[in-house]
This record gives C-alpha cells, structure tokens and sequence, in this order.
C-alpha cells in the first residue's frame, strides 16, 4: 500500500493489522556519467514498493532529497543541511506516530544519509527520554536499513561486478534505476573504464579528485537485466528485515 494512493480510512484499516511502515529515503545527486541524478531516491522506492506488493506493508511518499553537500561541484545535485534534513524526518515521524504508527522503517539508497538519519533518531529518542514529546505520541522504534547492504543483493553485486562494483555511481545502483526507468537508460564513455578511488573533503575537492563523479566503479556495466536480479534480491532480503523489525 502506497500512503499516497490511499484514503485515510484505509489507513485507519491498516493500522488496525500492523503499526509498521516504510520510509524510502535517498538523494537527489550526481551519480557519474550515465546514472541519473534521482538514482538513490529511485532505488529504495522500487524496492519499497515490490516488498508492499509482496506483504502488502504500508510505504510512505518516498524523501527524495538528502545529504549531499559533497556532490555540490556537479550540476543538478540539491543537498539539505544536515539540521534540515533532521527536522524533517522528525515531523514526518511524529505525524505519522500521531495517528497510530510505531514502526518506522527508513529504506536508505544513499550513505551520505546514514550519520544524519541516526542522529534524526537519537533526537526523537531524546524526547521520550527527556518527556519532551507530544502526549499523543506513542513508544517509536526507528531503523535504517541500506538496500544495497542486504546480504543477497550485496552477494550479487559482487557475481556481477566484483572489483568495478566500487563505492559510488556503481553499476549495481544504476542498473536498478535502470529496472525502475528502463525508459531512462543512459550511455556514456567511461575514462578510466574502472575509476579510481580514494578520500575526500568538500565537494570541489571531490570534483578534483573524481571528475566525472565515479569512485572506483564502472557503471558501463549496468543494464536493466542485472536491474531485475538486484531488485529481486532487494525485495527478498528487506522482507526478511522489516518483518524481523516489526516483531523485534
């Protein structure tokens, strides 16, 4: 069940048969020469919506934008400060916890989000803890989970991919925004063919030191057939998750 595509007393229905919910979260950011810009909001969004049709499990609308001030050098990229980006998972959560829900599960497709979605956490934490929380509101329990971490998916990149699977714009995320967006396919020369890796600061030194936006992958081989496998991978290994967090 999409939250955007129902009315709210399907809502009231469904909280009456579970408290739970997914939270696809990503960015809005570079992703090297052929991958889309919406490719870490499109990646947790698919999956959330296969894992729904599979177990009928609530989605919330997908937040599309993120933490990615270090991606800033490359046109297109939008970036929340990282207080921003807290404050608003906080209200979506206590809305959301106003009406009944308790289970909040954040399906995350970009690892520029993970420090500040925790912290999101330990400040809705804080306010049961100092009572500072809305009467209203009931016990939450919050978890983040990384689609490309699950241990089936994170297998099968390595099958498909080994050492070019890299760290960003690799071909695992961008062959399933490819599955998702067949009508969306890229294709670009890639110099080096694998990218080199390595650390950075800011984001124009970022732009220095990867200046097509790849770190250590080579995206020229995705396409939306190997998108298909790791969005069935995805699917299976956040069913197992999710409904081991609903009962945790």
């Amino acid at each position: 069940m999409l939250l955007q595509l129902t009315t709210w007393q399907e809502v009231e229905a469904y909280l009456r048969t579970s408290t739970g919910i997914i939270l696809p979260i990503g960015s809005t950011e570079q992703h090297g020469p052929n991958g889309l810009i919406g490719t870490d909001a499109i990646c947790p969004e698919i999956i959330a919506q296969g894992v729904s049709k599979e177990i009928g499990a609530m989605v919330a609308p997908t937040i599309a934008v993120g933490m990615a001030q270090h991606h800033m050098a490359f046109t297109g990229t939008i970036t929340l400060r990282p207080s921003t980006l807290i404050a608003y998972i906080n209200d979506v959560v206590n809305s959301l916890a106003r009406h009944g829900f308790d289970r909040f599960y954040f399906l995350n497709g970009h690892g520029g989000n993970i420090a500040t979605v925790t912290a999101s956490f330990s400040e809705l934490y804080a306010e049961a803890s100092l009572g500072t929380q809305s009467s209203n509101r009931p016990a939450i329990r919050c978890r983040l989970a990384n689609w490309f971490e699950g241990p089936t998916v994170k297998a099968l990149a390595k099958e498909l991919y080994g050492d070019s699977e890299g760290s960003h714009a690799t071909p695992s995320e961008v062959s399933l925004s490819y599955y998702a967006r067949p009508d969306a396919v890229k294709t670009a020369a890639m110099s080096p063919k694998v990218a080199p890796k390595g650390i950075f600061t800011d984001a124009d030194d970022y732009r220095r030191r990867f200046p097509d936006g790849r770190i250590g992958s080579d995206p020229s081989l995705s396409s939306v057939a190997h998108g298909e496998r790791l969005y069935t991978a995805g699917v299976a290994d956040v069913i197992k998750d999710y409904q081991a967090f609903l009962t945790a």
